[in-house]
């Protein structure tokens, strides 16, 4: 560099840079980049999501018969040739504005299935509807949150057998890291919380049949023509306790014998549906393979159950339709990585003792690890669901005929976000060529997608404000 004054300017540059903090390097690199403007926009587009996912390829629509090309897309002119997609994460502690998304869907599938709607017809607000929350039974006494009393209170004191108190005389607070330990860690049955978490899913199985199997005796019909007469539908979610077991929270129908279509028998009630569960829930059980080290655990329902009929959207009651829909459309974001434990997956037993989570979580995850090794329970698939504490599946089950399901819901939205009100031409075809190029922010480009999600956050509930007033005036 030759002229004394651009040296000096570069020079000066350099100087100020050294004061600034990695971010704010960052952000200047991000803002003079040539292609800023258009990266904003693709970031608008998908919400501010915290971990987008860069692709590169083209989109050619064509018409079938004469071959003509009615639309063309190349990410050949966008910034870095790289278009952001969502990374369509469900857990909030991995993505706020994703989960957030899977949240809305999850709120319009559960209540499609209550009032109608999504090709569900209106009629199902009046067939009978029950909403469930099942518990995992106790694997040893832990902490509680408490207000009113102490947490465990006990008169008369008393140590177990390793020498630590059997009570709690303490008041804890809702943010206290003691909730949901165990007062005793070497009292507590681990294999027994993670075996019942492997076979939770057989359980709850075995409850569906069970409920089925007692509403046909009910009318002295046969569980095989059960179907001549009514269905049963279901959506449920899992909910992790803070000691680390799940809650079941379900919804559950009745049809008429064509599903939501048709009504369901005059006998099927409300009250002998929820007499039926509850007997159900009761008596269902099923059993761990038997291994030498462990024999074999009996799988059951906990103590607490609570059946409460879903009211009408009319009625001044707190078990509405949009409430329940709500509470479940809630839990489908959380996840264990939310009482303490770890979202990602555990590939080895060192990365057990290296996680960063609750001596209690890293009790569980290690006897996944442990009884995972023993060959009669490979089935169980305990190692590969060890950040789950052993619980396997989605957050999220339903029977195929409660409601829509997320493929429609994103599909029409894809489909009105590309469409923008234009008319598909009949006979045309689409081709794409895709292929994965990088994921993630940079510290910058997080700061930026973080306030759009923000922003998006503020409109919608200054938007749900004025609705609300808007509705109170009329």
């Amino acid at each position: 560099m030759s002229d004394p004054r651009a040296r000096r300017s570069a020079l000066d540059h350099a100087e100020r840079l050294r004061g600034l903090t990695t971010t704010e390097r960052d952000m200047i690199r991000l803002v003079q980049d040539p292609g800023f403007g258009r990266w904003l926009d693709q970031m608008r587009n998908i919400g501010g999501c915290s971990h987008p996912i860069y692709l590169s390829g083209q989109t050619v629509t064509r018409d079938l018969i004469t071959g003509e090309t009615l639309r063309f897309y190349s990410t050949a002119d966008e910034p870095r040739g790289t278009l952001a997609v969502r990374c369509g994460n469900r857990r909030e502690s991995r993505c706020e504005p994703c989960s957030r998304l899977h949240s809305g869907d999850t709120f319009h599938l559960v209540r499609a299935g209550l009032l109608g709607g999504k090709t569900v017809p209106a009629a199902v607000v009046h067939h009978p509807r029950l909403f469930v929350t099942l518990t995992a039974p106790s694997f040893g006494p832990v902490h509680r949150a408490t207000t009113d009393k102490p947490c465990r209170p006990r008169r008369s004191g008393g140590h177990c057998a390793h020498g630590r108190p059997v009570g709690c005389g303490a008041f804890h607070a809702d943010s206290d890291n003691a909730i949901g330990r165990p007062l005793c860690s070497a009292c507590y049955d681990y294999a027994a919380h993670v075996l019942w978490h492997a076979t939770a899913g057989e359980l709850w199985n075995r409850t569906c049949i069970l409920i089925r199997r007692l509403l046909a005796a009910t009318q002295s019909i046969s569980q095989r023509k059960l179907n001549e007469h009514l269905r049963v539908s279901f959506a449920k979610v899992a909910e992790f306790q803070k000691r680390g077991a799940v809650h079941v929270h379900a919804v559950i129908r009745v049809d008429g014998p064509d599903g939501p279509q048709s009504p369901p028998p005059a006998w099927a009630t409300p009250l002998l549906l929820a007499d039926v569960v509850l007997r159900a829930v009761d008596d269902a059980e099923t059993c761990t393979p038997y291994t030498v080290e462990l024999g074999e655990h009996i799988i059951k329902w906990g103590e607490q159950i609570d059946v409460h009929p879903i009211s009408p959207e009319t009625a001044q009651a707190t078990v509405t339709d949009s409430a329940v829909a709500a509470y479940i459309a809630k839990y489908v974001s959380k996840s264990v990585g939310e009482v303490g434990g770890t979202d990602w997956k555990i590939k080895t037993a060192e990365e057990i003792e290296l996680a960063r989570v609750s001596p209690h979580m890293r009790a569980l995850m290690g006897m996944c690890w442990r009884l995972g090794g023993i060959p009669v329970l490979a089935p169980l698939r305990l190692r590969l669901w060890a950040h789950t504490l052993g619980y396997r599946g989605h957050v999220l089950t339903k029977s195929r005929k409660y409601s829509t399901t997320y493929a429609a819901l994103r599909s029409a939205r894809s489909e009105f976000r590309s469409d923008r009100g234009e008319e598909e031409r009949p006979g045309a075809g689409v081709e794409s060529s895709w292929r994965y190029v990088r994921s993630g922010h940079s510290l910058a480009e997080a700061e930026i997608a973080t306030g759009i999600a923000e922003d998006i956050v503020r409109s919608r509930d200054l938007a749900n404000e004025i609705r609300i007033d808007t509705r109170r005036r009329k």
